[in-house]
């Protein structure tokens, strides 16, 4: 029997780590960031440069390969933001309530007040960064709309205002975390970092 690949996760978010566990399942053994090390300044300018940001500091820091993702809400009517900037638009805390509640405010300041005007797409980007160097990234996008209000008590981040066009009208959410990776954006990436990591293609740094 082949051994899991062991990760070293760079998140500490919760909801994070729970579907990176659920969607990589037995293959791949996730172990927690070591309280020792710090959280990362992400301070790229592309989803991307910021999962590399913190996959390099990792696996620096534990001699492991590290795993790590960046993911941004790209929403038509704001021009794509926010973006690279979706952890931190309302302030650097990253709060997620302060967040949804800016979001929902620019849409009105803007005007776009009927689902066509609010138009959106969550996009990520996990990155796998090993101690010679070599990386293995995987991105998924998933297409929607941005509610009028906050529903559903599942998930994190903006789930609770994202309309998937996959899904049945629920919010994020709304779901089971079950219903949600089977469609979302992270689904999506992890499924492609599986297929990548089965078949050991890779790129260097």
């Amino acid at each position: 029997m082949t051994e899991p690949l062991t990760l070293v996760l760079a998140t500490a978010n919760p909801g994070k780590a729970q579907e990176i566990a659920a969607v990589l399942g037995p293959t791949v053994e996730l172990r927690p960031r070591p309280d020792t090390v710090p959280d990362v300044v992400e301070d790229a300018d592309t989803l991307e440069g910021n999962a590399r940001l913190k996959a390099v500091a990792v696996c620096a820091a534990t001699d492991q390969p590290a795993l790590a993702d960046d993911t941004g809400l790209e929403v038509e009517a704001l021009d794509g933001a926010p973006g690279v900037h979706s952890a931190r638009f309302a302030g650097p805390d990253g709060e997620a309530a302060p967040n949804r509640r800016h979001l929902l405010a620019e849409l009105v300041r803007v005007g776009a007040t009927s689902p066509d005007q609010r138009r959106a797409r969550f996009r990520t980007v996990i990155l796998v960064r090993r101690p010679d160097g070599s990386e293995a990234v995987a991105e998924g996008t998933v297409e929607g709309t941005i509610a009028s209000e906050v529903r559903g008590e599942g998930g994190f981040g903006y789930d609770s205002l994202f309309v998937p066009d996959d899904g049945d009208g629920r919010t994020f959410a709304e779901m089971s975390p079950g219903e949600k990776n089977a469609i979302s954006h992270r689904g999506r990436a992890l499924r492609h970092l599986g297929q990548l990591l089965n078949t050991n293609e890779e790129v260097g740094p």
